[in-house]
């Protein structure tokens, strides 16, 4: 049996996920832990597990590209080929972005704010031009050739998916089933899209799904079939990954 697998990768820590802060696609770099783990966790799981690549997949936000940056460079996979595609930017987490996770739930409230953070299809406030980060999204180059009527003010994992899982089902996974060895590096919410849809998880099931920053996740599958083989794979201890997903998955300080 002829199989391939697939490697998707949240970017690492970023100067929003130290601060606890909404970020969204407000374009945050990484932090120096960040920049670590790229290397010690990413690279690391990569490299263990002697994962090579044909073609690579990321969004127009610099965390990803600088987790990128890295796991080329030390994996020496500069000749590889990169797709940028704004599909697979961010969550826009609308007027919460800039604000701080616990002081936004001691605002309105836990439950509140965990059903903006996690649930399926509830939009949290559209982002509005008082927000101090509207002008950087809005004004940022890299976003240039969005179509206006793509562009979010706000979006749930729903609207999420409805722009990144057609660019999974009609490019990614064809040439994923072509046997093309396939990496992409995003972010924790396209990561959860891509996980919902690819082991069919319920909309309500989905709540309880974190994912971990600079963890590669590994799906297999059947070329002949195009049937998925087992469960995700994480590339990394598991002590560290579950360490890692409740961090990620609480509201914090």
């Amino acid at each position: 049996m002829k199989t391939n697998k697939v490697v998707i990768l949240r970017h690492g820590e970023s100067e929003f996920n130290k601060s606890n802060l909404f970020c969204g696609w407000h374009d945050a770099p990484l932090t120096e832990k960040g920049l670590e783990d790229a290397s010690k966790i990413a690279v690391a799981g990569l490299r263990e597990h002697q994962m090579q690549f044909d073609i690579i997949y990321t969004s127009l936000l610099q965390r990803a590209h600088q987790t990128l940056d890295i796991i080329r460079e030390q994996m020496k996979y500069n000749d590889v080929p990169v797709v940028y595609d704004w599909r697979l930017n961010e969550r826009h987490y609308g007027n919460l972005t800039g604000f701080n996770k616990r002081q936004m739930a001691n605002k309105y409230g836990e439950e509140k704010v965990q059903i903006w953070r996690r649930s399926f299809d509830v939009l949290p406030p559209a982002i509005t031009p008082e927000n101090p980060y509207y002008a950087k999204i809005r004004n940022n180059p890299k976003f240039k050739d969005i179509p206006n009527d793509k562009f979010p003010d706000t979006e749930s994992l729903k609207t999420l998916m409805l722009r990144a899982i057609p660019l999974w089902e009609q490019e990614i996974m064809p040439k994923v089933l072509k046997g093309q060895r396939v990496l992409v590096v995003a972010h924790g919410t396209v990561v959860r899209a891509l996980i919902k849809y690819i082991e069919d998880i319920s909309d309500e099931d989905i709540m309880g799904v974190n994912i971990p920053n600079s963890v590669p996740c590994v799906f297999e599958y059947d070329l002949a079939s195009g049937q998925r083989l087992g469960k995700v794979q994480y590339l990394a201890d598991a002590d560290y990954v579950k360490k890692e997903t409740d961090k990620v998955a609480a509201i914090g300080n």
